[in-house]
C-alpha cells in the first residue's frame, strides 16, 4: 500500500470521528445549563472539537507516511 492510500485511509477515518462527534447522543451530552469562561459548554465543545479535526487533518496530510 503506498503512501496516498493510507493518507486517504486516515482522512476518511477523520471523517467518520467527525460524524461521531457531531452526531445527537455525543451532542446532548453537552447541552446542559452551565457555562465555561462565559461560553455555553455546548458551543466550547463543538468549537474545540471542529479544531481539534482540523489540527489532525492538518497533521495528517503533513505527514510522510
Amino acid at each position: 500500500m503506498n503512501s496516498f492510500e493510507s493518507k486517504g485511509q486516515r482522512f476518511v477515518a477523520l471523517c467518520m470521528l467527525g460524524l461521531l462527534l457531531f452526531n445527537y447522543p455525543i451532542l446532548a451530552l453537552f447541552n446542559v445549563s452551565a457555562t465555561l469562561f462565559g461560553v455555553p459548554v455546548l458551543y466550547a465543545y463543538i468549537f474545540v472539537a471542529w479544531a481539534a479535526l482540523i489540527a489532525l487533518m492538518a497533521f495528517v496530510a503533513e505527514s510522510r507516511g
